[in-house]
């Protein structure tokens, strides 16, 4: 377990270390995230879905665990944005998504494949299949909300709309129903298919775990540390806190049970701070608490990684 740790997050640092080096330019680092982003993950989500066994995966407990987890979490952030630290209702949105989304993606997939191997990837991939959609359309439900009260409010049917383009032109769900609409078909996979989506998927977590490193080298930390920190801590320990609660409640399976407090304790995702530029406010503190959180998950990611195991077996 502490040399899984140690390695994945070594290779976080060592993307870091080379871009603060100078040896790759920053837009190399925006380069090998698009390609494990766009075509090494989805391929790693393609072979995963094809080759799952569904039997007895309860994805409807796994998800009710997680998310019924994620608004707590989310209501705290925006509570500590505007009440705590004096920040806008629309900064305070960003900051309950950046308290709230985890990095199941770039890090999360090599680090449950690193601990658990296949099955672990099996029941993250089963979470990520619907993380992205819900976690997109809260944000932008909250967004209307808080723009209907500046009486800035889109038209609904082109929120929709928006959502569903931006939606179905990502990889990550075009990867995973890729691979569902093939397992559906019953075709097996050619022989020569298989080599090229293995060639991809194979290094999928290594340059999704370099580029993570560069991309924070790029960010760094832009001043007014004190709300990322805040919003990390409940990122870090809240969130993985209450979905241990979660999974005892509901009785999941060890492995899904874990691997959903693993989950869990993943420090905050870049999406947070998309979703920030998109609509113009709290860039700065979802990118500080991209970067914060992900600099001390190496220590709590391992806490509740034993913490778990401990719990479950």
């Amino acid at each position: 377990m502490v040399e899984t740790i140690v390695f994945v997050f070594g290779l976080v640092g060592l993307g870091y270390a080379t871009g603060w080096a100078g040896l790759l330019r920053p837009h190399v680092g925006d380069a090998l995230a698009d390609f494990a982003i766009v075509v090494a993950v989805p391929a790693l989500l393609f072979r995963t879905m094809i080759e799952m066994d569904f039997a007895g995966s309860a994805p409807w407990a796994m998800w009710l665990s997680y998310f019924t987890a994620v608004p707590v979490v989310w209501l705290s952030g925006h509570a500590v944005a505007t009440r705590v630290f004096g920040r806008e209702a629309a900064a305070g949105v960003v900051a309950g998504i950046a308290a709230s989304f985890s990095n199941l993606l770039l890090l999360g997939l090599p680090f449950m494949q690193g601990v658990f191997g296949r099955p672990g990837v099996e029941v993250l991939s089963l979470l990520l299949a619907i993380h992205l959609p819900i976690m997109m359309a809260a944000s932008i439900v909250m967004f209307e909300w808080v723009r209907r009260g500046e009486g800035k409010a889109s038209s609904p049917l082109k929120v929709l709309r928006d959502f569903l383009r931006n939606l179905f032109s990502n990889p990550l769900i075009l990867g995973i129903l890729a691979g569902l609409a093939w397992r559906a078909s019953g075709l097996s996979m050619p022989a020569i298919g298989s080599r090229f989506v293995d060639a991809f998927a194979g290094i999928a977590g290594t340059v999704a775990l370099f580029s993570m490193g560069l991309g924070l080298r790029k960010f760094g930390i832009s001043g007014n540390v004190k709300p990322a920190l805040a919003l990390a801590a409940l990122k870090l320990l809240l969130l993985p806190a209450v979905t241990l609660i979660t999974v005892l409640a509901l009785g999941l399976p060890p492995l899904a049970a874990t691997v959903m407090v693993v989950a869990a304790s993943m420090p905050t995702g870049v999406n947070p701070y998309l979703i920030a530029s998109r609509f113009g406010t709290g860039q700065v503190l979802a990118s500080n608490t991209m970067t914060v959180s992900t600099i001390l998950a190496a220590l709590t990611t391992g806490f509740w990684l034993a913490v778990a195991q401990r719990v479950f077996g």
